[in-house]
């Protein structure tokens, strides 16, 4: 089989692909890439999400490293994302893997790669994994080390990588000021790596703090998959009705993405709540920085850069190209369609429960509402209305899907003339109106999506249909 990298890691089905073998076979990659470095001297954190046998895998990569020669830093307990991402920093170690999948469904599991500044491995350096890796799995050249031998050895540390992170948080946030708020907080942690964080930031004060799904559950029921959009979130949004909350937040699986629900129930668009965080970040801390975005998300972003007198910069999906960006700028706030937003300061890589203490204290410096907020950045930068649609099709559609961008786009769409066209990712499309329309694969899943942006709610739900019959489903 062939092992691919996509926007975030490799990712595939338990006992299918997602084996054991294979995972030696990845964990193998990383180590001798990290030898052939020069940092084999340097710690290598290996930390996983709720998943089925998320922990198993995780050991058998730290037997893989330690056969090698490499120091690993297991983590004691399933942990987010950033938490392992943050540890890569804190203790100045090569690297990171991390067993997750994500947002994925539940008989998914998958590989994330961190490089020593905790951000996403960037494209070359996945390409170089993916080769290494291809031929690992035609010959037999995995090492690997009983796991009890190599703690015995010292050379497999279980290691606390929460604490650093959470000490971490206390000096960007005011937290006894988000404590003291009498603010009701709904909060999904979707069953994942992320339960307790937002609880344990903010308990102990005035706020009202009430968690669902906290327990481990890897089917995770009641869901399609631990992302935090509208149609998963059903359970929080009647939270947040029945029960009056100041606001609804959710993390997925392995924390780095947040969602938000509004004091009325209704779900804030992952566009919206980037486009509220920049502008949290730049009117009400005063902050002063670049603005780093995706393709697919809000094109609010670059009207916020120029009323702020700020630089913009746009990058393909996935946060593995938004990081460089983002430390070559030292930008403010990177962020992506996906509900995943990176902070200066921080780590360059996403953060789902930084975002979220940051979204309430937005809330708590203003006293607005989540609705209000959102007004007052449309009195800024104008109404803007999102929506998407995720299709599934059959792995032999694939062709016909990638032939069908490179057909000549229309002129016209809804009455609006096409003023610009991107064929990099897919097939986007500039209407004269400030409207866009946008049709790409996932790089993850065989997914088809179609994002459109536009001033209207009708008119982005029809940029959607168009977006669909482009693609020939």
């Amino acid at each position: 089989m062939t092992i691919k990298f996509g926007t975030d890691g490799w990712r595939g089905i338990i006992a299918d692909d997602f084996t054991f073998s294979n995972v030696a076979a990845c964990a193998q990659a990383v180590a001798d890439l990290t030898a052939e470095r020069g940092l084999r001297g340097k710690p290598l954190i290996i930390g996983y999400d709720t998943r089925f046998a998320s922990e198993s895998f995780a050991s058998v990569s730290a037997e893989v490293a330690a056969a090698n020669g490499i120091h690993v830093l297991l983590s004691s307990t399933a942990v987010p994302t950033p938490v392992a991402s943050y540890g890569v920093v804190h203790a100045g170690g090569a690297g990171a893997i991390v067993i997750t999948a994500s947002h994925n469904p539940p008989q998914w599991n998958g590989f994330k790669v961190k490089t020593q500044t905790g951000s996403s491995a960037e494209p070359a350096v996945t390409a170089e994994l993916e080769q290494r890796i291809t031929r690992l799995l035609a010959g037999n050249a995995v090492k690997r080390v009983p796991l009890a031998e190599a703690k015995k050895s010292g050379l497999v540390t279980i290691a606390d990588l929460e604490t650093p992170y959470l000490d971490h948080l206390t000096q960007l946030v005011d937290l006894p000021e988000l404590r003291a708020a009498r603010l009701k907080i709904a909060i999904d942690s979707m069953y994942g790596a992320g339960a307790g964080y937002l609880r344990k930031l903010l308990g102990g004060g005035s706020l009202d703090l009430t968690e669902m799904h906290g327990e481990r559950n890897p089917a995770f029921p009641g869901m399609q998959q631990p992302e935090p959009i509208a149609h998963n979130l059903n359970a929080l949004i009647d939270r947040v009705r029945e029960e009056r909350c100041s606001v609804g937040l959710a993390t997925d699986g392995d924390a780095d993405r947040l969602g938000v629900v509004d004091e009325n129930g209704e779900f804030l668009t992952q566009l919206q709540v980037f486009a509220l965080l920049s502008l949290y970040l730049l009117d009400v801390r005063g902050e002063r920085g670049a603005l780093v975005k995706t393709t697919t998300t809000t094109s609010m972003i670059f009207r916020l850069a120029e009323l702020y007198g700020v630089d913009a910069f746009e990058t393909p999906v996935g946060f593995k190209y938004v990081a460089p960006v983002m430390m070559a700028n030292n930008a403010l706030i990177g962020g992506e369609e996906s509900g995943g937003y990176g902070f200066r300061g921080h780590i360059p890589e996403r953060d789902g429960v930084l975002a979220g203490l940051y979204f309430l204290d937005f809330m708590v410096k203003t006293g607005k509402t989540p609705s209000q907020l959102i007004e007052y950045l449309y009195s800024k930068v104008g109404p803007h209305y999102y929506d998407r649609l995720d299709l599934d099709f059959d792995p032999a559609e694939r062709q016909m899907i990638v032939d069908s961008f490179a057909r000549p786009a229309p002129t016209e769409i809804l009455g609006k003339n096409v003023v610009k066209i991107d064929r990099s990712e897919g097939i986007r499309l500039f209407l004269s109106d400030g409207s866009w329309l946008f049709v790409r694969l996932s790089g993850t899943e065989p997914v088809l999506r179609v994002y459109a942006e536009s001033p209207g709610k009708e008119q982005s739900a029809g940029l959607l249909q168009v977006g669909k019959k482009l693609a020939g489903l």
